[in-house]
């Protein structure tokens, strides 16, 4: 199905028992390819990835916050009270409350706000991406829009959104489907998205800059607590990441130098391995503690990145 390649193994007392295939794109900080695993002309759906890309557009077309609910308009949250009462804020300051969102009712996507949520049941307000549908019902609001079809393909403020993502990624979209929040989830090449992530991230327009400023200035709205894209950011000056679900992810630094994966399985399990050696191929350490495979209470293995990227 996928002309993907091995990015990550899985090893138990040095045999590979699982392999994570799927696909790379890194660029160059003046955009040309520094390395690639699988076909990167694939076509995939970028998720939350180009959440920022989105923000920018909604900025663009009127909408104004600080950069701490900029960077959460921005973002996957876990669900803690700083992004549940940040989505109220963003609601509130166009008169809406939080039954004007029509994203997916869900309880809190971090593990620790899924178990302080307990057995109260799933809510919009909740929902890792209410950020994101708070500001785009703002955006709405200052534009006269109507709310109510916000969430539609044709609607006018998901074509500013459209329009906003080819421009970056420098292609058009081949096809529209909807993402878990309900939004409309517009399909990108590998090498289209790392090309929209380094543009936005070296773009001198200020609307850009405002977005990639917030977000590596508030990691903890973009993720929160024990994330692994929180983390990063707080630990790497300049570094810009974002994931997405099944198993997307980009990084970008502020020269310029971007990377872009998607695992073929949609599996979580190796990115930390993943983002840790893409960042050493860059010159950048980061801190790793390596995955455990345990046999009984032994550590016999661990998880590795395959020899080409490192």
């Amino acid at each position: 199905m996928f002309n993907d390649a091995v990015l990550a193994e899985y090893v138990r007392d040095g045999f590979v028992e699982s392999e994570h295939r799927g696909f790379l794109a890194m660029l160059n900080s003046d955009g040309s390819l520094f390395k690639s695993l699988g076909d990167i002309d694939t076509q995939i759906f970028p998720r939350s990835t180009v959440k920022c890309a989105q923000a920018s557009a909604m900025v663009r077309h009127g909408l104004q916050l600080e950069p701490r609910l900029l960077a959460l308009a921005a973002s996957s949250h876990s669900g803690a009270a700083i992004h549940i009462e940040g989505a109220r804020e963003i609601l509130a300051s166009v008169g809406l409350g939080e039954n004007a969102l029509q994203c997916a009712l869900d309880r809190p996507l971090g593990d620790a706000e899924r178990r302080a949520w307990g057995d109260n049941p799933p809510t919009r307000i909740a929902m890792n991406c209410s950020g994101k549908h708070a500001a785009m019902l703002a955006t709405c609001v200052k534009n006269g829009w109507p709310i109510e079809s916000y969430l539609e393909q044709s609607h006018p403020l998901q074509v500013a959104i459209k329009e906003e993502l080819e421009k970056l990624a420098g292609e058009s979209i081949s096809f529209t489907s909807t993402d878990g929040c309900g939004a409309p989830l517009f399909m990108l090449s590998v090498i289209g998205l790392a090309r929209a992530i380094r543009a936005i991230t070296i773009s001198t327009d200020p609307i850009h800059q405002d977005v990639m400023d917030a977000a590596r200035k508030f990691p903890e709205m973009v993720g929160g607590v024990g994330r692994h894209n929180t983390e990063m950011m707080q630990q790497v000056p300049g570094l810009f990441m974002k994931d997405g679900a099944e198993a997307v992810n980009v990084c970008s630094l502020q020269d310029g130098r971007t990377f872009v994966f998607k695992v073929s399985d949609g599996s979580l399990r190796a990115f930390r391995t993943i983002v840790h050696a893409c960042l050493n191929e860059f010159g950048i350490d980061t801190p790793l503690t390596p995955e455990k495979v345990m046999g009984g209470p032994r550590v016999i293995g661990t998880i590795r990145t395959s020899k080409a990227i490192g």
